[in-house]
């Protein structure tokens, strides 16, 4: 049984021709690939703002996620320095570019156009209500790390 999607848009301001236009492919993921819009050299050690070439505005109540392709640090050897990135609806003016925030681990070189990371957007999540608790009844399943240990 295929699951049906409500399709969403997403505003896209393009500061470079440069980069080829984002597109959704259908049936092969839900991420969507984001490219540099900036030729950028990098020693071992150095950090950069990766320039992405675009500023967006997202659908009400929905925030972006962004996260290194599988392949960025084998390509490239750079590291996204906050692990994954979170642009929220508010970023949303004309000169509110994206951004890849990295740190080279050795010499490389990114070129225009070179598919550096990857979004998808989500939902807001839910407002949250803490309920403390003398206990949480559950059987302990062994602690932190513990799947796969055996």
């Amino acid at each position: 049984m295929r699951k049906i999607r409500m399709t969403k848009t997403i505003k896209i301001l393009y500061h470079s021709d440069k980069i080829e236009k984002l597109q959704y492919i259908d049936g092969k993921s839900d991420w969507i690939d984001l490219r540099s819009a900036e030729d950028v050299s990098l020693k071992a050690g150095e950090f950069h703002l990766i320039d992405l070439g675009i500023s967006v505005q997202l659908p009400e109540g929905f925030e972006m996620i962004t996260a290194p392709r599988s392949s960025t640090f084998k390509r490239w050897g750079i590291i996204q320095v906050n692990s994954i990135g979170v642009v929220d609806e508010s970023y949303c003016g004309d000169n509110d570019v994206l951004r890849m925030p990295v740190l080279a681990t050795r010499d490389t070189e990114i070129h225009v156009n070179d598919r550096v990371c990857q979004f998808r957007i989500l939902e807001h999540q839910p407002r949250i209500v803490f309920d403390e608790v003398e206990t949480l009844g559950n059987t302990d399943r062994g602690g932190f790390g513990s799947t796969g240990a055996n």
